[in-house]
């Protein structure tokens, strides 16, 4: 699973410091989260997604793929 929180900590002008803050976990949990190499739970992810006031899914897919047209799937 990829993860887009760094992405949305950049739109929404914050930073891995104010998540890390707001959840009350060390650092180096948030760096690996933005870095894809742990992801965080389902519970945590719908606290993230409180935090900077998006939707989830906004934290679960590239950003590529929302705006992207799936082509049909060819036999």
């Amino acid at each position: 699973m990829i993860n887009r929180i760094g992405e949305v900590l950049k739109e929404k002008g914050a930073g891995n410091k104010d998540l890390v803050k707001f959840l009350e976990i060390e650092k180096e949990t948030v760096s690996r989260w933005v870095n894809n190499k742990h992801q965080p739970t389902v519970t945590t992810l719908n606290r993230i997604a409180e935090y900077l006031r998006v939707d989830i899914r906004e934290l679960l897919h590239p950003s590529d793929w929302s705006n992207s047209k799936v082509e049909e799937f060819k036999k």
